[in-house]
């Protein structure tokens, strides 16, 4: 009885997310498997298509709690590889995996992140999964959305090995223009994907950029 109070008490919102997360068999999935998150299955299904991960590679998640992506980034470069993973959120230990409570946005953020990879190692992946909190406007929700993933990008061309990758979340409705032009002249291919684990009621995209050329990177060979 107490229950079906609570229930109805929920706003709408809060109630179709509620349900959609009941009925989300990747949300029952992730539980019978052991992730984290329904998250892990976004990353999992771009991997499995676009091959990020090798065995022994070196990958910085951004945006990792709850550990989702983490957990598939650990799993898949194995106990050769590193996973460093960064968000303002707690996140509980994930083996293999090494966590850094911070802010993105912070100053210190990218030299902390730098240092743990190493002089001269890079990164092989750059992920980020990092999302500004909704506004419900969804111009703003954009512009929040498209900062957070030129800082990403930003960060990836300083760390990312030649050849590496970066994948990062935007929103539909058009990935700014610089940033395109950007990544187009400094990654072989550049794509927007969505994984069949992203639901497709939501705007959620991946920008996609493989290939990097690399720049004054290019001695981490």
């Amino acid at each position: 009885m107490e229950r079906l109070k609570r229930e109805k008490r929920r706003k709408p919102s809060s109630r179709a997310w509620l349900e959609r997360q009941i009925n989300d068999p990747y949300v029952a999935r992730a539980k019978r498997e052991g992730f984290r998150s329904r998250a892990a299955y976004k990353l999992a299904e771009i991997d499995d298509k676009f091959h990020l991960f090798k065995p022994g590679s070196r990958v910085v998640d951004l945006g990792a709690a709850p550990g989702g992506w983490s957990e598939v980034a650990a799993q898949r470069v194995g106990a050769a590889g590193r996973v460093i993973a960064l968000d303002i959120l707690d996140m509980k230990p994930v083996a293999g995996v090494e966590f850094f409570k911070l802010d993105f946005l912070d100053s210190t953020a990218p030299e902390r992140l730098k240092a743990a990879l190493g002089d001269n190692e890079g990164a092989h992946v750059v992920l980020s999964d990092m999302a500004a909190n909704a506004t419900g406007h969804r111009q703003t929700d954009h512009l929040r959305i498209m900062a957070l993933a030129e800082a990403a990008a930003h960060f990836a061309r300083e760390v990312l090995r030649p050849r590496g990758s970066f994948l990062c979340k935007v929103l539909q409705g058009g990935t700014e223009t610089s940033l395109l032009t950007e990544l187009k002249r400094e990654f072989t291919s550049v794509k927007h994907v969505k994984p069949p684990a992203s639901r497709t009621d939501s705007a959620e995209l991946y920008l996609l950029a493989r290939g990097f050329r690399g720049t004054d990177s290019e001695e981490r060979e």
